[in-house]
């Protein structure tokens, strides 16, 4: 009878093992992530300009206190497990952005970390399909660009590759009066060869034009200029 009673014991245990969710699971580890990182070095560096009133290039307090909130809504999400990014091009023409393949085994047999893909004027990327940046061609500048989400910046022109990071929707738009690019968010980082495994040609707008819209998207939406 005690063999018996101990055998009852051992299968109860490994059934709550088997059917309960166990309490040491591993939590996401969204601290980990390089973005995440990027943004909680960045927020700091922003609260400590505003403490002590100090000067970050030639960001305005109305400035700095935009990149906070904008720094603060992506921590939220990365923290929350989004793990994806969303481009919107409002350009008025073709333009391309990275992202990965669709297929896994293109993913693993490539040569680059992403693919380079195009998206057509008034179409954003799917949801759930992380577009990890947008490419800038080599006739093209932006305005008002600044690399890093701690306000350090630089003037830029192309070929460069643009990168942004998870839980962000990036709008694309053309200043009329300019041609320059304007972007909607200013936590975008300008990568290079160096830093990471992208594929980043020294190619034309005009080409761009050219090419047959491939990138995972959304429904055009009609938009007003």
């Amino acid at each position: 009878m005690k063999i018996w009673k101990s055998l009852l014991i051992v299968l109860m245990i490994f059934a709550n093992l088997a059917f309960a969710q166990p309490s040491f699971a591993d939590k996401p580890k969204f601290s980990k992530n390089p973005d995440y990182i990027e943004v909680t070095k960045a927020l700091k560096q922003l609260s400590q300009t505003k403490d002590t009133q100090t000067q970050v290039e030639s960001l305005t307090p109305e400035e700095i206190q935009k990149r906070t909130e904008e720094l603060t809504l992506q921590k939220y999400a990365l923290e929350t497990g989004i793990n994806w990014g969303q481009c919107d091009n409002q350009t008025g023409n073709t333009i391309a952005v990275y992202g990965k393949r669709l297929n896994d085994e293109d993913n693993e047999d490539s040569v680059y970390a992403n693919g380079l893909y195009f998206l057509a004027n008034g179409q954003s990327t799917k949801n759930n399909w992380d577009c990890d940046g947008i490419y800038l061609a080599n006739d093209v500048k932006v305005a008002n660009f600044t690399s890093n989400p701690n306000g350090q910046g630089q003037k830029l022109t192309g070929p460069a590759a643009l990168k942004i990071l998870d839980g962000t929707h990036l709008v694309i738009k053309t200043n009329p009066d300019t041609a320059a690019i304007e972007l909607n968010v200013p936590t975008v980082k300008v990568i290079t060869g160096k830093e990471a495994n992208w594929f980043i040609p020294d190619i034309s707008q005009a080409l761009i034009d050219t090419r047959v819209p491939n990138a995972p998207s959304n429904q055009s939406l009609n938009r007003t200029a």
